[in-house]
């Protein structure tokens, strides 16, 4: 049976991306992403509800993401879902990230032209 393992998201960051590199020498660098959801309820209110991502973009693109980027950056980022667990005194908790696979910034640049960044070897990394 086919699988696709795909997401594609629209947000602001939230802070700062943070860089670092792993004893391998590679970049990697994580920020979280502001994606809101509007809706109009029954009464005509407007309602807004935002969830917070956490994604993660390694080797040149994660670099371009640790230049560029900053708190506020509006950007469309498209990935794969990856979960992985830690120990927690003693109990075993899951979260799921966001691995980036392709980040266009979206924010309005001096020519008007979206710039678009692809991670050339989107296999595993070492964490």
């Amino acid at each position: 049976m086919p699988a696709l393992n795909r997401v594609q998201l629209i947000g602001r960051l939230g802070k700062d991306p943070e860089g670092k590199f792993t004893p391998t020498g590679r970049q990697v660098t994580h920020f979280s992403l502001a994606v809101s959801n509007r809706w109009k309820s029954k009464d005509g209110e407007m309602k807004e509800y935002t969830e917070w991502v956490n994604i993660e973009a390694w080797g040149r693109l994660g670099e371009i993401c640790q230049e560029y980027l900053k708190k506020g950056s509006l950007v469309f980022v498209e990935g794969r879902l990856k979960t992985e667990k830690y120990e927690d005194k003693g109990e075993t908790k899951y979260y799921t990230k966001v691995v980036a696979l392709s980040l266009q910034f979206l924010d309005k640049r001096p020519a008007d032209e979206p710039v678009m960044a692809v991670e050339e070897d989107a296999g595993e990394y070492e964490a």
